[in-house]
């Protein structure tokens, strides 16, 4: 096969400083990617390989070289090999002696092996200072130019001054070293690229239950019940009507559950009379969840906004409209105009709306490049106090579109209320709770407590209380 070739330009430095040479093990597509962008920014690349021959694909300027003529030619060596294939290294632990290998590889799956590779890697060779890095970074990334999170380079190991050196490498090539410590977090950092959406799972399970549960609720009072009564077919309805209210019972469900374990808490902390008691297990997980679920509670209430704009077009509703006009014509009557109807009406329009736009707002100051740009003050603000008023309003939304309605015997179906009903009761209760919480009485002793005031403090022979572990999450008010 013919050795092909591509070409690279130093970006970062000129050709008349010295270069640092880096030796890459292993001739694969994330070796060459990784070579390419170290070429572009400067540094002279020696490739260790088996068949130092028969390599092709390589950038243009790099040496290919055997795995020990390669090694003496750098201190830094980045082993772009499976772990499976580690066993050659045991035959250069005297070339490798004192030299800094950068382990870059990842598994199949989470906890593939006893110990991570890295930890592996430095029992191969014991003379090496061994760091992992690399390893959440795609060759794509490297060739296309890593944006965002692809930037963020995950780096520990036991050797600082190694560590060090491969750190300032990662910010050469532009993109953003995260030191996490000891070679002993190795294995969460290889088992983070394994994990699909992880704080994602628990929003996205939930809102997919409410879903199909209030679809079905839903279809038991519009579909089957009137097939059942009176041989209606109004399957049409789960195309757009069922979904358009499905999708804002479960806006308005997740937004209340993005504050109740907040006020989980505050009852909690009150009950306990200290704040240094870490939280269950579980409400820790929720409460880390809810920037998640209030993201995706804007996504159901972005699809309801959505659906009713296409109301107009329906052919359902267009035939009803037109047949509600020739009926009226012919017998020659108009309905007459109700200004309590048009009130509620219009106050269900622009509960609708400023609870949207707010909704959207905490959205956006929820994304890392908005947050990034305020204070802790101004943020908590934004989530908790413009949060609570966004639950207040699509709480009112929800209320006012019952009207008259709302608790109507009239409205049961089967001894079923009206799905959005059921909808109100978690709001609801957030609410209610909440409003008792800000009662000056109790607000006063909840912020005592978070200050540190314990009720029951035990005092040591130097007047200090002692402290319980405290739990680690966001700040329970929001």
């Amino acid at each position: 096969m013919e050795k092909t070739s591509t070409d690279a330009f130093p970006f970062t430095m000129n050709s008349s400083e010295k270069q640092e040479t880096i030796c890459i093990f292993g001739t694969g597509d994330f070796g060459r990617s990784l070579a390419l962008k170290m070429l572009q920014c400067g540094y002279s690349i020696v490739f260790g390989s088996r068949n130092p021959q028969k390599s092709s694909l390589l950038p243009n300027g790099a040496e290919v070289l055997s795995y020990s003529e390669a090694a003496r030619k750098s201190d830094i060596i980045i082993i772009a090999v499976h772990r499976e294939h580690y066993g050659f290294l045991t035959e250069l632990t005297e070339v490798l002696k004192g030299k800094t290998l950068v382990d870059i590889s990842n598994n199949l799956k989470i906890n593939q092996y006893p110990e991570s590779n890295a930890e592996y890697l430095a029992q191969l060779v014991p003379g090496a200072h061994v760091v992992k890095a690399f390893n959440t970074i795609s060759a794509w990334a490297l060739q296309s130019g890593a944006l965002d999170a692809n930037r963020q380079v995950f780096v520990c190991g036991n050797d600082s001054k190694a560590k060090q050196r491969v750190m300032d490498i990662v910010r050469t090539l532009g993109l953003t070293p995260l030191d996490q410590g000891s070679l002993m977090a190795a294995k969460e950092i290889e088992n983070y690229p394994l994990q699909l959406f992880p704080m994602w799972k628990f929003p996205f399970y939930l809102s997919a239950f409410l879903c199909v549960f209030f679809f079905f609720y839903c279809v038991i009072r519009d579909v089957i019940y009137p097939y059942v009564n009176s041989g209606k077919d109004s399957t049409f309805r789960m195309a757009i009507s069922i979904p358009n209210r499905v999708f804002p019972i479960a806006a308005l469900t997740l937004l209340a559950l993005v504050y109740l374990p907040g006020v989980i808490a505050a009852i909690l902390q009150l009950y306990r009379g200290t704040k240094y008691r870490r939280f269950p297990d579980w409400l820790d997980h929720w409460m880390l969840c809810r920037k998640q679920l209030g993201l995706v509670a804007l996504g159901f209430a972005s699809l309801h906004v959505l659906y009713t704009l296409v109301i107009p077009i329906r052919y359902y509703v267009r035939w009803t409209m037109k047949n509600r006009t020739i009926t009226q014509a012919t017998a020659k009557r108009e309905d007459p105009f109700s200004t309590s109807t048009a009130w509620l009406s219009d106050s269900y329009v622009a509960l609708g709306i400023l609870g949207f736009f707010l909704f959207v707002l905490l959205g956006i100051t929820s994304l890392p490049s908005v947050s990034n740009t305020v204070n802790w003050r101004e943020f908590r603000f934004v989530q908790s106090k413009l949060g609570y008023l966004t639950l207040i309003l699509c709480t009112a939304h929800t209320m006012v579109y019952g009207g008259k309605r709302f608790l109507s015997p009239s409205s049961l179906i089967w001894y079923l209320p009206s799905a959005y009903v059921i909808a109100l009761i978690i709001p609801c209760i957030v609410l209610v709770i909440k409003f008792v919480l800000v009662l000056p009485c109790i607000d006063k002793t909840l912020t005592r407590i978070r200050q540190g005031w314990e009720r029951n403090a035990k005092p040591t022979l130097n007047g200090e209380r002692y402290l319980k572990q405290s739990s680690v999450h966001l700040d329970s008010e929001l």
